[in-house]
């Protein structure tokens, strides 16, 4: 038979390693383990999209390409997923660094007009253009870290106007960057300071006349809450959440962050996509969550940034069956924009294993953000969103860390970066 002609052969690679199966369901317990591992592999890809998959000489006979990649000495992976950001935001919050080093907690910080607080009002001046400017440059780090798809919240604007100014940032984004972007609508990440004497009205706010606005405008895809003592109770929360699902927004969640509050037991009621963050989250919460199949994001960036000395349980969450995903949370107190930093502290942290690290970084983080059928593994017809690491082990993630193991990153079949 004649070979067919595709337009670019990834060959030679020491190993492939992604998920099996999982575009259907998100992977769960000892699935995370059970990678596809093939040695001396090879990836064909044909207008942009994934066509064959195998070992390299199969391969070889069976396709002609216009352009070659050899990977020899190397492992290739999908795409990494970061299914939690806070991307678009002015300013930066370097002087609560120092307050952490001291001792302040995350809501003393806030309490003083810090926090979320400071960035709202750096971010409601800074233009539309000043902030797409400011979000290109995190695009670019984190797809030279292998970063292809990736979740943006809104939240630091409060404002009709500058929430709707944010996500028109995403969007804009999302058509002028490689990196697909999935936008959240977070109105409720704080009660801004015109309304604090007045939460409810917030609330009132968000539910009659934000929701209806961004759901109109087709600018996000979720709708999130930081569900959070001190922040939104957990009927404020649920009622944000019924009222984006009536106009369309598909449910996320912060919860269970800093204290235990019920969170992962509302995001299971309600049907929530995923739960996230979850250090205190209930025994209770997480088996209603393994059975509603709510994925819990996890973000031990966050935690490390927050200095709290506590992590998410992921172990007790595979054993009981809840999908896990990992994220960055990247935002301007949690600054970290490499998903493979994230892995090493699911590691070394979380005692995830490189193979329950990488399920959770790719098809899991896929679902955490509606997208499985389209990324998250490598297999025939999803894009070609492909990552040739440096090293000769999918293993080598979480093991090696502090420097960026990327060689090559492959968006929709393009090459978009190339380490030599």
């Amino acid at each position: 038979m004649p070979k067919k002609q595709v337009d670019l052969l990834i060959e030679n690679a020491s190993e492939l390693a992604t998920t099996v199966g999982g575009s259907q369901k998100p992977i769960i317990g000892e699935q995370m383990q059970a990678l596809k591992i093939i040695e001396d592999a090879a990836v064909a890809i044909k207008n942009g999209k994934i066509i064959a998959v195998g070992k390299t000489p199969m391969i070889r006979t069976s396709f002609n390409a216009s352009q070659t990649i050899d990977a020899k000495g190397k492992t290739v992976v999908p795409g990494f997923v970061d299914p939690h950001t806070h991307m678009v935001f002015a300013g930066s919050r370097e002087e609560e660094f120092a307050m952490r080093l001291k001792g302040a907690t995350y809501m003393e910080i806030h309490r003083s007009g810090g926090g979320i607080l400071k960035t709202v009002r750096e971010t409601r001046r800074a233009s539309e253009r000043e902030l797409f400017e400011n979000c290109k440059k995190t695009l670019d780090v984190m797809l030279e870290h292998g970063t292809t798809t990736i979740e943006a919240k809104s939240g630091y604007g409060l404002t009709i106007d500058d929430e709707i100014k944010c996500l028109r940032v995403m969007q804009q984004l999302n058509q002028a960057h490689p990196i697909d972007i999935v936008s959240t609508f977070l109105g409720a990440h704080a009660i801004p300071p015109e309304y604090e004497k007045q939460p409810d009205e917030y609330v009132e706010l968000v539910v009659e006349k934000m929701v209806p606005a961004v759901a109109s405008s087709k600018l996000a895809e979720f709708c999130d809450v930081f569900c959070e003592k001190g922040v939104f109770s957990v009927q404020q929360s649920k009622r944000i959440l019924n009222a984006g699902k009536k106009h369309g927004l598909k449910a996320k969640l912060h919860a269970d962050e800093l204290t235990p509050f019920g969170g992962a037991e509302l995001a299971a009621e309600i049907g929530a996509v995923s739960a996230e963050h979850l250090l205190y989250a209930s025994g209770k919460g997480l088996g209603m969550m393994a059975k509603q199949g709510v994925v819990a994001v996890l973000l031990p960036a966050a935690a490390f940034a927050l200095m709290i000395g506590r992590y998410a349980d992921a172990r007790k969450m595979i054993e009981r069956g809840v999908p896990v995903a990992l994220g960055t949370d990247f935002n301007p107190s949690c600054w970290v924009e490499n998903q493979q930093l994230v892995i090493a502290l699911a590691c070394r942290q979380m005692k995830m294993t490189s193979a329950e690290s990488l399920a959770a970084s790719t098809m899991n983080a896929a679902h955490a953000v509606n997208r499985a059928g389209e990324v998250g593994s490598l297999e025939p017809g999803k894009k070609a969103d492909v990552v040739i690491l440096d090293v000769p082990s999918h293993r080598f993630l979480g093991y090696r860390f502090g420097t960026n193991l990327v060689d090559k990153v492959i968006k929709e079949g393009k090459l978009v970066v190339d380490r030599e």
